[in-house]
């Protein structure tokens, strides 16, 4: 066994040791102090990403995005996926030079057949507390193939701390609003204007914020409607110049101008009535609909 798989071997509870059997063993792995490193590999405000190469296993990551809710997710990127479904129990495991502290249990959890693994929410936070303290997350499970052996995939702690810092002044710098709030978005005119609204503009700009960090789409939606009041050809042609000015400012925010595909629909497709003021105001309105295709 390497000197690198030693540091983790140190430190497996006692308890999964003794729930091997006789003839059992256990893998291990994990990055030695020298290996270890942490690195950010997405820093924007709409996503924040902390990444760790394990030896021989694959890379591992936290993740958090844009969102009105805090949020994390610790995935997985395996070089093998597993076998099939298997219980996984995640401890916090001491370092090599620590090895009298004590370990503690973070969570039982789950492998599925073909996926790879992700810890979610309040356990992940539990992890990155944990990596702060300076204590290893350590995933404990039987191997896929020889139920006799162990495998324990250690997340070690060195060069943590620089990092973390760094991850978490990304994430509190995130929009307060993900893709999906404003992947399909109304926006209202003032009457007989090319204005929008207040509301609209304020929706707007959140777009355009986001498509500054986020601008690849699969294809893009802009249908623009209006109410009936004028000339039926007027009121297409309006259409038409909204759903075009949109269209530029979509460009503007990154968008490649072939993935958007405009639509002035004139006076069709009313969604209220055309005899009140507040109908008149829902009915003149640019629909967007955005789909990144991942």
């Amino acid at each position: 066994m390497t000197n690198r798989l030693l540091s983790f071997s140190a430190a497996l509870s006692v308890t999964a040791l003794l729930a091997l059997p006789a003839n059992g063993m256990m893998r291990s792995y994990g990055a030695s102090m020298q290996e270890s490193s942490w690195s950010m590999t997405k820093n924007t405000p709409t996503a924040c990403v902390l990444e760790h190469s394990i030896p021989r296993f694959g890379k591992v990551n936290f993740s958090s995005v844009a969102n009105k809710n805090i949020n994390l997710d610790f995935a997985m990127n395996m070089l093998q996926k597993p076998a099939k479904y298997t219980e996984v129990e995640l401890r916090s495991m001491p370092p090599s030079w620590r090895a009298n502290s004590p370990s503690a249990h973070i969570a039982d959890l789950a492998y599925y057949k073909q996926f790879d693994g992700e810890v979610l929410d309040d356990q992940a936070w539990l992890m990155l507390n944990e990596l702060e303290k300076g204590m290893n997350p350590t995933f404990f499970y039987r191997d896929w193939y020889n139920s006799n052996d162990s495998v324990a995939v250690g997340v070690s702690a060195v060069n943590f701390a620089p990092q973390h810092l760094a991850f978490m002044e990304c994430v509190s710098k995130l929009l307060p609003y993900s893709f999906e709030d404003i992947s399909f978005t109304t926006l209202n005119y003032k009457k007989n204007t090319q204005i929008l609204d207040r509301r609209s503009q304020q929706k707007l700009k959140m777009i355009r914020d986001y498509l500054k960090y986020e601008p690849e789409m699969e294809l893009v939606l802009v249908d623009s409607y209006t109410d009936s009041y004028g000339g039926r050809e007027k009121n297409r042609q309006i259409s038409k110049q909204r759903a075009n000015d949109i269209k530029r400012m979509l460009e503007e925010s990154g968008i490649a101008g072939d993935k958007i595909l405009v639509t002035g629909h004139g006076e069709k497709r009313h969604i209220a009535s055309n005899e009140t003021v507040q109908g008149r105001n829902g009915n003149r309105r640019v629909v967007i609909t955005m789909n990144r295709g991942y």
